[in-house]
């Protein structure tokens, strides 16, 4: 089974070497969503808790809110693009979001409603 939550971040960044536009700084109001796959389900008949999955994930993403994403020590040698973004918040969550009920499975990041990624990990 998978339970997932929305939530979103505000930053700005610029793509280096990129041969356009984003090569300046700018800013998206990116969405996140993050899936955790449950293979049973809790005492409560919950494969993980929305509360408890929603604290995990904001500890994460508020790192990244109202920042410059290029000044942040995950995105100081790589471009913060949203596939980079996507790996960092993936990486980030990955031991947070493990046990032996359930497993973090992916992250998807969006720029705008229609372009995003999704990661699955390694």
């Amino acid at each position: 089974m998978d339970v997932f939550i929305k939530t979103h971040f505000s930053g700005g960044h610029h793509l280096r070497a990129y041969p356009g536009n984003c090569e300046n700084p700018h800013g998206h109001n990116w969405k996140v969503k993050v899936t955790v796959r449950a293979s049973q389900l809790d005492q409560l008949g919950m494969g993980i808790d929305f509360k408890q999955l929603k604290q995990t994930v904001n500890a994460v993403v508020d790192e990244l809110d109202h920042r410059d994403l290029n000044e942040h020590p995950a995105f100081r040698e790589i471009n913060p693009s949203s596939e980079h973004i996507a790996m960092f918040l993936f990486d980030s969550l990955r031991p947070r979001l493990t046990t032996e009920r359930y497993r973090l499975y992916s992250v998807e990041v969006r720029e705008t409603d229609s372009t995003g990624v999704i990661y699955y990990g390694d």
